[in-house]
């Protein structure tokens, strides 16, 4: 354990440094252990911002208020920092859009920038205030917003929103026990920023051959020239993290009687910023070649990389708790006949646990109101996006990285201490 601190002791010192907004909710609702277990996770983030990062802290019921403005975490900066997040109280409604907007003033106010930045929301009530919300905001910002739910009465659907729209995630803390677990892996993500502003180009190697579609979940995706010619709008990455899409393409029929020659598609390449040096990238082109046989049977090879994203991309919801039953157990019919289910892939078996657990979540509509559509907009989060996200009473498993998997190990070594 001593190791893998002091790595993340490591990773603390040597990254990008971050403008991070902290909007947390300390309604009435958050009354009791609520209140210290958030107190208690900022402490955790505070303690875990280098120097050259920058911290502010929103807190709203009724209405928002600036704790104070982006401070550098030097020793003075984390002293006031945590003597603000230990005088918070619990009192009043719930007005998400207002500490929404006043977190996104902070980030548009700013005269300095640091290479990478993100707002933190979290909430454990519905918006007593607004009904709706302007997503044009966040997403205008090109600024992630990770947003978190916190217990049985959050309002996923508009947190899920605010994600969305924002290229955040949405994390379903359902354990209280949890909350500085979820923080430590999203602050594992951030203090981990590699890559900014990635897009991935595909350009056809063929005249006759046009790109169908590209199917990138959550990601925005773009055709010009006749099909010929397309993007992925990634945004930024993380350390060890990867994205997969899928990219289909029409492929013209070989009547010059070479059809066992390699046949050239796409080529593809990336341009992406450095957020250390700030420098913009352009990657080589790489060919992708397809061995074209003479004749195509039931024995051929299916690629279980490209079996697992086109299971991975059948995600979706529903309002109707019988039609949904009926498609996910579709759905886990339909994986348990594809390649990778019969190569045993773990990625397709940890799916079908999950959406096990999804079914156990909507037995009622009781039960899915207060623990399953959270559960379920999270899973989504995570899969469209590829990114970890909190869902129930488990953090990441599935896309986290090796940098938040230890800085919730030093979460949970932290809580122990205590």
């Amino acid at each position: 354990m001593t190791d893998e601190i002091d790595q993340v002791n490591d990773d603390v010192t040597c990254h990008a440094p971050i403008d991070l907004v902290t909007v947390l909710d300390i309604s009435g609702s958050m009354t009791g252990t609520k209140i210290q277990l958030l107190k208690r996770a900022m402490r955790f983030v505070i303690d875990n911002l280098g120097p050259s990062d920058r911290l502010s802290v929103i807190s709203f019921s009724h209405d928002a208020r600036r704790l104070f403005p982006l401070l550098l975490m030097t020793d003075s900066g984390k002293k006031r920092a945590l003597e603000a997040v230990n005088s918070l109280a619990a009192s009043g409604g719930t007005n998400i859009v207002e500490g929404l907007k006043k977190g996104t003033k902070v980030i548009e106010n700013r005269r300095h920038k640091n290479p990478v930045c993100s707002i933190m929301l979290l909430s454990d009530g519905q918006d007593n205030y607004t009904k709706t919300i302007n997503l044009k905001e966040t997403s205008r910002l090109q600024i992630p917003v990770h947003t978190f739910g916190f217990g049985a009465d959050h309002d996923p659907i508009m947190l899920h929103s605010i994600a969305e729209s924002s290229k955040g995630t949405f994390s379903f803390i359902e354990a209280e026990g949890i909350i500085q677990d979820a923080f430590a892996q999203r602050i594992g993500g951030l203090l981990s920023v590699a890559v900014q502003d990635l897009q991935v180009h595909i350009q056809s190697l063929d005249p006759h051959l046009c790109i169908r579609q590209l199917k990138a979940g959550s990601y925005s995706t773009s055709l010009t020239g006749e099909n010929q010619q397309g993007s992925v709008d990634f945004g930024d990455m993380h350390a060890d993290e990867e994205r997969d899409f899928l990219v289909l393409v029409n492929i013209p029929v070989v009547t010059d009687g070479n059809s066992n020659d390699q046949m050239k598609l796409v080529s593809v390449w990336c341009d992406y910023k450095n957020p250390f040096t700030k420098e913009s990238v352009t990657t080589e082109a790489i060919q992708v070649k397809l061995q074209r046989p003479e004749i195509v049977n039931e024995d051929m090879v299916v690629s279980i990389d490209v079996d697992r994203q086109k299971i991975r991309l059948r995600d979706a919801e529903r309002g109707d708790l019988r039609s949904a039953l009926s498609i996910i157990e579709n759905f886990r019919m339909q994986n348990s006949q594809t390649a990778s289910a019969h190569a045993g892939d773990k990625f397709s078996a940890d799916l079908d646990l999950e959406l096990q657990e999804v079914e156990s979540r909507m037995e009622s509509q009781e039960i899915y109101d207060s623990a399953g559509r959270g559960y379920l907009l999270s899973g989504i989060s995570a899969h469209s996006g590829q990114m970890a996200a909190t869902r129930g009473g488990y953090t990441g498993r599935m896309y986290q990285t090796d940098r938040m998997r230890r800085m919730v190990e030093r979460s949970r070594a932290t809580t122990r201490k205590r």
